[in-house]
């Protein structure tokens, strides 16, 4: 399986490049990356760039696949897909869990489902911390092609595996956390 961390996005709300922005002397994207690599069922970490970006994240020493699309995450996900099946999540996303990865990985083999994403009781999505079956592709590219970039819509049109997580153990809940702003940071502390 893939670990496929998207870094496409253009850090407005933050003013500036955020994943290349260093928290305990690395960059922030550094976390996420060490995340999915401590994951059992992840063989290879990949970065998902766009164009603008790809040079200098290609300098944190993972390949780097550039998405050309820029539609957003679901050009992201259609792109890591390209690869295999995929777990993605997000570059903003500091403080993955490696256990819930695993046990997202796990619940996606033993779903036979081509997506397997968690899922608040409010149905609200974590789609940028789910795991993807490259046959998810197809359904991506048809979605993209017509204009809809709202990854929500193409997982609903598929038999999703969702993973309720209020069932979770809370300390995994913390993999969700994600910078959009500076002040965010103060809620990140790198161990």
């Amino acid at each position: 399986m893939i670990g496929a961390v998207l870094a496409g996005g253009r850090g407005r709300r933050f003013g500036g490049d955020k994943l290349l922005f260093r928290i305990g002397g690395k960059p922030l994207i550094s976390y996420a990356l060490q995340g999915l690599e401590m994951s059992r069922y992840i063989d290879e970490v990949v970065i998902i760039a766009a164009p603008e970006n790809a040079q200098r994240l290609r300098e944190l020493g993972y390949r780097v696949v550039i998405d050309r699309l820029l539609v957003g995450p679901i050009g992201g996900i259609y792109i890591a897909l390209s690869l295999g099946d995929a777990f993605v999540a997000a570059g903003d996303m500091p403080s993955i869990i490696p256990e819930f990865v695993d046990y997202i990985i796990k619940q996606f083999w033993n779903s036979g489902k081509i997506v397997c994403v968690p899922r608040w009781a409010n149905g609200y999505l974590e789609p940028l911390h789910a795991a993807y079956s490259q046959d998810f592709r197809e359904i991506l590219g048809e979605q993209i092609r017509s204009g809809d970039y709202m990854i929500r819509r193409a997982i609903e049109k598929v038999d999703a595996c969702y993973i309720p997580i209020e069932e979770l153990p809370e300390e995994w809940k913390a993999s969700f956390f994600n910078v959009n702003r500076k002040e965010d940071l103060r809620r990140f502390s790198p161990l």
